[in-house]
């Protein structure tokens, strides 16, 4: 699984794109592979694919609210009993996309924009939040079984 996570240069934001490399038979989504992009807008459209974007999005909306444990972040550090938690990142787009592939094939995608509500426009995002970004793109690809 080869997720895709750019963070904007200038805006606290980050887009994830996330290609669909397996079939998913709970979905209906058998081959995925297709040789065109308007191949796989037909894959997009499909009834499959849009139960999976709103299970995504359920996943996706618990998985802000609760962020995956991170080894590594300050929150863990030490014992915590004040409940403080990293300010909530908002979703502002969840679609299909059309991810190019390996020899000239396509297949459908996950695309995401989360944004820092909180933080001040026009600067990039923190190092910790790309982090945190990054743990919550894994851990949607792992609940969803996409992986």
């Amino acid at each position: 699984m080869s997720i895709r996570i750019i963070a904007d240069v200038n805006q606290p934001s980050a887009t994830i794109e996330i290609p669909l490399d397996k079939p998913l038979p709970d979905y209906d989504l058998d081959q995925l592979e297709q040789p065109t992009p308007r191949d796989v807008d037909f894959i997009l459209v499909s009834q499959g694919f849009r139960d999976l974007v709103d299970d995504a999005r359920g996943v996706l909306m618990d998985l802000l609210v609760h962020p995956p444990f991170q080894a590594g972040s300050p929150e863990n550090a030490k014992l915590d009993f004040t409940h403080s938690k990293p300010p909530a990142l908002e979703l502002v787009q969840l679609t299909g996309a059309i991810c190019p592939g390996d020899d000239e094939v396509y297949r459908p995608g996950l695309w995401i924009v989360l944004s820092d509500p909180h933080a001040k426009t026009k600067t990039a995002m923190p190092a910790a939040t790309q982090d945190r970004i990054h743990c919550i793109a894994g851990e949607l690809v792992k609940r969803l079984q996409l992986e």
